[in-house]
């Protein structure tokens, strides 16, 4: 393998003819799919340079980003720290490759249940993040309103939103 570029967090590879970025440390990260009691999903929003717009998305972040930590660990902090929330019961659902045909990096995916608002939310640092608490029922118009504003939606809020109500089915909480 041929690296073509070193960054602070990730680099430019080539293997073969094959050109991707794999991240520096071979940092995982968690997204978190989480709703209130309310049957409120809980999104955010935030500006990313790589496609110079907003984008709406489920918590996540880089899982070690604050030290050595487990990977339930770092999606309870990245819930806390995105959306204000706590969380009572955080479990790993899967994980896979996040964009395999760019990036060696993998996303571990938790459901967050039982949750508790502690703060505002909104990151730490320079991130400026917009916590969405969207209606469930309402969910499918919200998204397609936010995509007619010109903001990315990122299509793992669909896996997200099945998840959670197969999750839901499987508790028994809802009708098939």
């Amino acid at each position: 393998m041929e690296r073509l570029y070193a960054g602070r967090f990730v680099n430019l590879v080539r293997e073969g003819h094959w050109e991707f970025c794999e991240r520096v440390n071979n940092t995982p990260a968690a997204m978190i799919f989480a709703r209130t009691e309310e049957d409120r999903v809980l999104l955010v929003e935030e500006f990313r340079p790589a496609i110079g717009k907003q984008s709406i998305c489920f918590p996540a972040g880089l899982i070690g980003d604050e030290g050595e930590e487990s990977a339930v660990e770092a999606a309870r902090r990245e819930l806390l720290e995105e959306t204000g929330y706590d969380a009572a019961s955080v479990r790993l659902l899967f994980s896979g490759p996040s964009s395999p045909g760019i990036t060696s990096e993998y996303l571990f995916f938790f459901l967050a249940e039982q949750l508790h608002k502690v703060n505002e939310g909104g990151g730490v640092g320079s991130e400026k993040i917009i916590v969405h608490e969207v209606p469930r029922g309402q969910i499918d118009d919200w998204l397609e309103e936010q995509r007619s504003l010109g903001k990315a939606v990122d299509p793992r809020i669909y896996a997200g939103l099945y998840v959670m109500a197969r999750e839901q089915r499987l508790a028994g909480k809802i009708d098939p």
